[in-house]
């Protein structure tokens, strides 16, 4: 899921207007076996909603300091979700600058807080089910394997050298660096098995 979340639209309708923005960036997060999982240590009242059925957001406070977007990613029961690192703004863009940062526009959601901010996302989002309400995921144009590069997860200190970041090639909304290894032409196939048995 978070290989082909690259390319969907987020969307947010909300009383000022509509917000959007095309993903370019994500993370996966598996269960109990990913030490840099919120699922590491099991259920919690926190990290609940990444157990639950897949297409949910998860919201979760970060250091205290912005709220971060995922969107579950596999069967009720089990752990997992894919962090939304960064959008290319489409829509709002006056909103999100009054939510947000100011700077460049492609500028402006990238990175997970900056999607937090941007968005006016809290915990009331948490658990919200993307294929009905405001907050949802649209279609966009599809991506294909050459223009991904797939790294390491960056921003954490645990299982630091999974290959479980994804990002467009080329998009200056892109939070950080990453390293230029492409996916093969088989696609997923060369990726090693996501741990935990996670989707």
């Amino acid at each position: 899921m978070a290989r082909d979340l690259l390319g969907r639209i987020l969307f947010y309708r909300t009383p000022n207007g509509l917000l959007a923005g095309r993903i370019v960036e994500t993370e996966a997060y598996t269960g109990q076996a990913d030490p840099a999982s919120h699922a590491f240590r099991g259920r919690t009242a926190r990290n609940a909603v990444m157990f639950g059925a897949a297409g949910h957001a998860y919201v979760y406070f970060s250091y205290g300091v912005h709220y971060c977007l995922n969107v579950t990613a596999d069967a009720p029961g089990v752990a997992g979700a894919v962090l939304l690192r960064s959008l290319e703004p489409l829509s709002g863009v006056e909103i999100i600058r009054r939510h947000g940062d100011d700077g460049p526009e492609v500028r402006l959601l990238s990175g997970p807080g900056k999607i937090g901010r941007g968005f006016e996302l809290d915990l009331k989002d948490n658990g919200r089910d993307f294929t009905r309400g405001p907050l949802g995921l649209a279609a966009g144009a599809p991506v294909s394997d050459h223009e991904v590069a797939v790294s390491r997860r960056i921003g954490i200190s645990r299982a630091t050298d999974l290959p479980f970041r994804f990002s467009v090639i080329g998009s200056r909304s892109v939070s950080g660096p990453y390293r230029r290894a492409r996916l093969s032409t088989s696609g997923l196939a060369d990726l090693p098995s996501p741990i935990g048995g996670g989707k």
